[in-house]
């Protein structure tokens, strides 16, 4: 008898945990879907570390994010050095402006299947991920994202919401190498000028790459 009450008292706690855990992840889809379909235009500065499988900083970065969806982000650099990464709604630019150079790509090329998608795609961006598992650490819910492609170069990516907000970013790559990026000051749904989204080549820069529609060049 004794033995039946614990087993049905183990079936009991493993379906309570099994419900709990169901509604803990259907939180973090919900999260995620908001971020997509919600939010129109976000704003915030960022700090950004690199860390290799033993935990070691390789590089820390810093600088400022802006989306405007549909499409549409750009993710700027600003230390230690200066570098633009410009989605314009058809091509990526990256540009250094130490070196003087832009590299560019058609955007749903360069976006497929990478973390950047979550950024200026919409709600269909999530066709090429599956989730893992969402959980609750102190103020933080994090919510593992895997791309479907198993060859996208990167194994996952974890977001984290701080009171309804995209507050951290964890990327992992296939060299098992760790992106972290903390966001501050973000701002939500405040208007942007479109400008922070258009890329002209400035003259005397080289251009690498062939871009998806025709450019023009500074005066």
């Amino acid at each position: 008898m004794i033995k039946q009450l614990i087993s049905l008292l183990v079936l009991v706690l493993a379906a309570s945990i099994a419900h709990a855990q169901s509604s803990i992840d259907d939180l973090g889809r919900k999260l995620v879907n908001d971020f997509l379909t919600n939010v129109i235009t976000f704003e915030s500065r960022f700090d950004q570390t690199l860390q290799d499988a033993d935990g070691t900083i390789i590089e820390s970065t810093s600088g400022t994010l802006e989306i405007e969806r549909p499409k549409r982000f750009r993710w700027s650099y600003a230390e230690p050095y200066e570098q633009w990464l410009v989605a314009d709604g058809a091509n990526i630019w990256s540009y250094d402006l130490d070196l003087e150079q832009v590299t560019v790509k058609p955007q749903v090329e360069a976006l497929a299947n990478t973390p950047a998608l979550l950024l200026g795609g919409s709600e269909d961006a999530l066709e090429q991920f599956d989730f893992g598992d969402t959980t609750i650490e102190e103020f933080t819910t994090w919510i593992r994202l895997e791309p479907k492609n198993k060859d996208s170069g990167f194994n996952g990516v974890v977001l984290g919401f701080m009171e309804g907000q995209l507050r951290r970013m964890v990327f992992f790559d296939n060299l098992e190498q760790t992106t972290l990026i903390a966001l501050h000051d973000v701002r939500v749904n405040e208007p942007i000028d479109s400008e922070r989204f258009e890329f002209v080549v400035p003259v005397g820069v080289d251009l690498v790459g062939t871009p998806a529609t025709v450019i023009s060049e500074e005066p």
